[in-house]
């Protein structure tokens, strides 16, 4: 019984995996694959534990990169000792170790954050635009739209004046409706959605409180 228990294999005992997702004994296949002297041999056992590595993981056989990064894999997992003729450009440790370019992030910070970036997308849209009816809705949307923005963030109530100064400020100065007959929709038609919506919430849950409230009756 001693002698038993003495051969029983610790995980803290053992080599750290290098890739754990697949388990130890795949990595004790590519271990036994390095030893192996003869290299034909090493190759049929090569493709063998890809086959393998494959049967793990049968929702990516359609990925057109998924045999070579399997046979990418396993040269990690062999530490780059495994000397197979691989059908894919085998990778070094330092291509693998580089680090990626970071990633350039858009930094931009509007005035009228609550406006989002889309708006400003949208106004520089309109600028392009000739001269017509055409632009002339698009502005309209553009300003109607940035009056629902301004409601929902701010209050129940804007003048149009306000949203009129805005849109000329973010169009600088190439849209001016300061001085049109224009009128935007009523505050309260832009935050009919809002309310709606937040009137259905409400029912949802009193409609769950009141189910509740009956199955804890019929208990």
């Amino acid at each position: 019984m001693i002698q038993e228990v003495s051969q029983i294999e610790y995980n803290t005992e053992r080599p750290k995996l290098i890739i754990p997702e697949y388990g130890r004994h795949i990595q004790k296949m590519v271990d036994q694959a390095i030893a192996t002297e003869d290299k034909e041999e090493r190759n049929k056992m090569a493709k063998g534990i890809i086959a393998v590595m494959g049967n793990l993981n049968p929702h990516l056989r359609d990925v057109p990169d998924f045999q070579p990064m399997l046979w990418d894999q396993l040269f990690i997992m062999s530490d780059f000792k495994l000397d197979v003729d691989s059908p894919y450009p085998i990778p070094s440790r330092e291509e693998l170790l580089e680090r990626p370019e970071p990633l350039s992030y858009p930094q931009n910070h509007p005035k009228y954050r609550f406006y989002g970036n889309n708006i400003k997308r949208m106004i520089d849209v309109a600028n392009r635009w000739e001269d017509g009816d055409k632009k002339d809705g698009l502005i309209l949307t553009i300003a109607n739209h940035m009056k629902k923005c301004f409601l929902n963030w701010n209050k129940d109530t804007v003048e149009d004046d306000v949203i009129f100064g805005h849109l000329y400020e973010l169009s600088e100065g190439k849209i001016n409706l300061k001085n049109s007959d224009e009128d935007l929709s009523d505050a309260s038609n832009l935050l009919k959605v809002k309310k709606r919506y937040s009137s259905s919430s409400s029912n949802k849950k009193n409609y769950k409180s009141n189910s509740n409230n009956r199955n804890r009756k019929r208990h």
